[in-house]
């Protein structure tokens, strides 16, 4: 049932990427060449130069991000990059030029940051500002917003959950008389930036995703004892031997597998076994020891 699911995840964000950006199966290079029509060749230089200083297990998280660029940009236009904002935020291209994020969104990367800034944007341009935000993690429906001074009785209010993410605030008035709201569940939209960022994640996976670098860092050799017990363990708790693959002797192999054993959909005790592989993949010695003693200690 897990797989099925990740299968069902894999096939719509497939589709979505072709309908979005005419590829089912797209590759760093194809999005980076797509990227350069839309955004220019030294905005996706930057990106790129972004991407790689990323960990391994990062990458695909950077690429995707630059995949909402692209679609954002060719939503809102290459001046978008340009515009000033006034206050605390710099033009765009001020911000990929520093690689500094700005708030509201220090805890993302840089990448991350302009994606989710650009995925709003085109929200707005497509439904109007949203009145306020909202929690997901609740589904409580009633009451979760400030209501405006002109509201009343059957108007739609447009609510942002998530950067790019959109739903509907029905006004209606209470048997007290008071006029209140229920969060329209059914109206939970995303722009095309933020399903474009989604997609590309899901549909390309983790990797590997070369970036025309030399040396590759998908060739780097990886520690042969730590890799033999991390893959042992995946096959002992339910992957097969296709899904684990030859063993482990480069920092690629590791990504490949990470990516055939589809870990998020299985039990929780994979939760430890991905720290552990991703602090293999990534070269994270001091990390993987501490990652080693966790998988020692599992189930």
């Amino acid at each position: 049932m897990r797989e099925e699911r990740a299968e069902d995840a894999r096939t719509e964000a497939r589709r979505l990427i072709r309908d979005l950006l005419g590829e089912e199966r797209p590759d760093a290079g194809v999005l980076l060449r797509e990227a350069g029509a839309a955004l220019g060749a030294d905005r996706v230089a930057r990106c790129a130069e972004l991407a790689r200083g990323a960990p391994l297990t990062r990458r695909s998280t950077e690429l995707a991000a630059l995949a909402g660029l692209l679609v954002g940009t060719r939503d809102l236009g290459e001046e978008w990059w340009r515009r000033e904002r006034g206050g605390k935020l710099p033009a765009p291209d001020e911000v990929l030029r520093s690689a500094t994020a700005v708030d509201p969104w220090t805890d993302l990367t840089v990448l991350e940051m302009l994606a989710a800034w650009i995925a709003d944007d085109v929200a707005d341009e497509a439904w109007g500002r949203p009145v306020g935000v909202t929690d997901l993690n609740s589904w409580q429906a009633e009451d979760r917003v400030e209501l405006p001074e002109d509201a009343a009785p059957g108007r739609r209010l447009v609510v942002s959950f998530d950067a790019g993410g959109r739903l509907d605030a029905v006004v209606i008035r209470r048997p007290d008389g008071d006029l209140g709201s229920n969060l329209d569940f059914d109206s939970l939209r995303y722009s095309r930036p933020a399903e474009a960022q989604w997609s590309w994640s899901v549909a390309a996976g983790l990797g590997p995703h070369r970036l025309d670098e030399h040396p590759d860092p998908y060739a780097q050799p990886v520690d042969a004892e730590a890799a033999g017990i991390l893959r042992g363990w995946a096959l002992r708790h339910g992957a097969s031997t296709g899904q684990a693959g030859e063993p482990w002797r480069v920092r690629g192999d590791v990504i490949a597998a990470i990516e055939r054993v589809d870990w998020m959909w299985r039990s929780g005790e994979w939760f430890a076994w991905w720290r552990a592989v991703a602090a293999l993949a990534d070269g994270a010695s001091d990390r993987l020891a501490a990652r080693l003693e966790e998988i020692a200690a599992a189930p």
